[in-house]
């Protein structure tokens, strides 16, 4: 894998736009300058999580929403991790746009 401007590898760098959910996301977009990799985890990752946090407040599925989020926070790590550009329908799209 390559580096990506942060000094980390993409790949790690990517994980890490998912390990505190949509805070290290903006992070790391923030602070990402050359990789569309990580900006892409990043982006990602602030969609699907701040996505989460409102559908969270809702009474009815609050339990389903909070299950969602912790399986879809594993998997991206691990995808991210192994160097895929994971896309989440809808939100992947978004995030490929937005981040490039």
């Amino acid at each position: 894998m390559a580096k990506s401007s942060t000094g980390l590898e993409e790949n790690v760098a990517g994980l890490l736009c998912y390990i505190a959910g949509w805070v290290s996301g903006l992070v790391f977009f923030l602070i990402e300058k050359d990789s569309k990799f990580v900006k892409f985890h990043a982006m990602q990752s602030i969609i699907t999580f701040v996505a989460c946090v409102i559908l969270g407040f809702i009474p009815i599925v609050q339990w389903a929403v909070w299950v969602l989020a912790l399986v879809l926070w594993i998997v991206l790590m691990i995808k991210a991790y192994n160097g895929e550009k994971f896309k989440l329908p809808v939100i992947g799209d978004l995030a490929e746009k937005w981040s490039a």
